[in-house]
């Protein structure tokens, strides 16, 4: 099932038996939406596993875009102010705990976010631990070490290898957003975003997979501070899958986030499971990211 509005709240108040097993809460990451994790939904159903998917503000079918993405030429393009410049990494966060609160009746709960999406999926857990029973990062953003994503992002274990540092559009900090383009023409642009974050999608599937893509970040989900606690958020297990051959999110920047959250956070250190391939494996092996999401269990 997927949650697509979450501005809505998602209750069931309907009588029913007590579901059995884990619910995964699926969080994407930047520029991406629900729909990206239907396969691996499709393949955590087959292995008999529960999952929501969670749209944040200004993503899915309610993600907004600038005025000249569709237009000839794209006029403005670089230099539109975002409609999602005024959203905060508190209403994703919101999004998110919404979204835990509608599945608390399962027996387990795991919120699991990928790349940006760690960043309001860890405030959620901080703000309510008690709606989280296993911590899941699939490549994405720990703030237990250093507060922001972009504190990463700009490290030199992500720098010094990592690709597609040149698709961002004009000044995020005047557009209010993170900008990419999704409709470009260009074939270098195009295949620098694949190789980027789909290194292992075939060329000519790959259309399909980056036009589902919307063009803005909020500015705010890599730029906010987020504090976390050793009572709340510490409290949680938590599992860390890193995909070996990522580019968006180097492997190198991967083990720095592990390493300094297990550092500031010790009571329940990271268990690790290696996942072979690229940064997006819901697109490039669902039913392996499926597998790996309920091993163990």
């Amino acid at each position: 099932m997927s949650a697509t509005s979450p501005r809505t709240p998602l209750t069931d108040s309907r009588p029913g038996p007590v579901p059995s097993g884990t619910v995964f809460v699926l969080v994407h990451g930047a520029w991406h939406a629900s729909w990206q994790w239907a396969s691996t939904q499709r393949a955590l159903a087959r292995l008999g596993a529960a999952s929501l998917a969670v749209d944040l503000p200004g993503h899915g079918f309610e993600a907004p875009l600038p005025s000249g993405l569709l237009l000839p030429g794209q006029p403005d393009l670089a230099t539109e102010k975002s409609a999602l410049a005024g959203v905060t990494l508190e209403e994703c966060a919101e999004a998110v705990v919404t979204a835990l609160r509608s599945v608390r009746r399962y027996p387990k709960v795991a919120l699991v976010s990928h790349s940006a999406g760690g960043a309001p999926a860890s405030l959620a857990a901080e703000r309510a631990p008690e709606l989280v029973d296993e911590l899941i990062h699939l490549s994405s953003f720990v703030p237990a070490g250093r507060p922001r994503f972009a504190d990463y992002l700009t490290s030199p274990e992500q720098t010094a290898t990592a690709r597609g540092q040149g698709l961002m559009l004009g000044d995020p900090e005047a557009i209010g957003a993170f900008r990419i383009n999704p409709r470009s023409a260009d074939p270098a642009y195009v295949e620098e975003l694949r190789l980027a974050f789909y290194d292992d999608v075939p060329a000519e599937s790959f259309a399909r997979w980056y036009q589902a893509l919307s063009p803005d970040l909020p500015l705010a989900v890599p730029t906010t501070p987020i504090t976390l606690t050793r009572e709340r958020w510490g409290r949680i297990p938590r599992t860390f899958i890193r995909c070996a051959e990522d580019w968006a999110c180097t492997p190198a920047m991967q083990d720095l986030m592990i390493a300094e959250a297990d550092a500031a956070m010790p009571d329940q250190p990271f268990t690790v499971r290696p996942l072979p391939g690229s940064h997006s494996p819901f697109a490039a092996r669902p039913e392996e990211l499926a597998a790996t999401l309920t091993g163990g269990r």
